[in-house]
């Protein structure tokens, strides 16, 4: 499991903003996080909210590899295995998702360091995925 300095110092700050939006429905949530990284986010956030269904994803094996790490190691029940997704394809690529399904599409720390069209795929995504009312949350 990895786990980035920057991770680490941002999760609380990022935590308290997400928990506006996660706590204001009822029922379970269905969150994504494009890009997830290490997996110390979403596993973080995960714990913090048992209401939401937390699905990372990655286009890295190597991050798939440690966010899989951090699904066994923490065992938290709406913490789902990660999936391979690359938000320049179509949103129909992005494992299954279904359009106006999600209530939260987050994505922290990837458009600063990627391509502009990963950006547009991610905005394109968004507006097909998420449910009315849902939020985009962007970080960095």
């Amino acid at each position: 499991m990895q786990a980035p300095a920057a991770a680490e110092r941002n999760k609380g700050p990022i935590l308290e903003v997400l928990r506006e939006y996660a706590g204001a429905g009822t029922g379970t949530l269905r969150v994504l996080e494009v890009g997830a990284g290490a997996g110390l986010h979403a596993a973080y956030f995960a714990r913090a909210l048992p209401q939401t269904r937390w699905q990372p994803s990655d286009i890295d094996p190597r991050a798939l590899r440690s966010i899989a790490a951090y699904v066994e190691a923490t065992r938290m029940p709406n913490l789902l295995p990660p999936i391979l997704l690359d938000v320049a394809q179509g949103w129909e690529t992005w494992g299954g998702t279904q359009p106006a399904t999600l209530d939260l599409l987050v994505s922290i720390n990837m458009m600063h360091i990627s391509e502009l069209h990963c950006t547009e795929g991610l905005f394109k995504g968004a507006g097909v995925l998420l449910k009315p009312g849902g939020v985009l949350f962007t970080y960095g």
